[in-house]
């Protein structure tokens, strides 16, 4: 059974940082892409991030470019999301997903991951 728990979330004021981890089990992770996600109340869940397999390739929505930082541990099965210059607009419930084996063509999409973690809250205060 693929398992995926968020943690590292918190309540910060603007500007801080904070580093969101998913642990993942179940699946091969070192052979998953993987992707962040968050939904704010009362908002879709919109794409944040993605990170191929070696971690080299990375995607990022454009509103967090030069502030967040997708990583990977493959040896320990974790993927992180280094936030800094924190928002209030960042506010949301941040998931982390696995993207479908065969699915190749737009990571940015939540039809493109299969199995997906509980969130973890981060609140911004300005």
């Amino acid at each position: 059974q693929v398992q995926l728990v968020e943690s590292g979330g918190g309540l910060l004021q603007a500007g801080g940082s904070l580093r969101p981890s998913c642990a993942v089990s179940g699946r091969t992770f070192s052979s998953s892409t993987m992707g962040w996600f968050r939904q704010a109340p009362g908002k879709e869940r919109e794409f944040v991030a993605a990170i191929g397999t070696s971690g080299v390739n990375r995607l990022y929505l454009d509103s967090v470019k030069g502030r967040f930082t997708v990583s990977r541990d493959n040896a320990k099965n974790t993927l992180y999301l280094q936030m800094n210059s924190l928002k209030p607009e960042d506010t949301a419930l941040y998931y982390c997903a696995t993207k479908r084996v065969n699915y190749m063509v737009d990571y940015s999409l939540r039809r493109a991951y299969d199995y997906w973690g509980q969130g973890t809250q981060v609140t911004v205060s300005s």
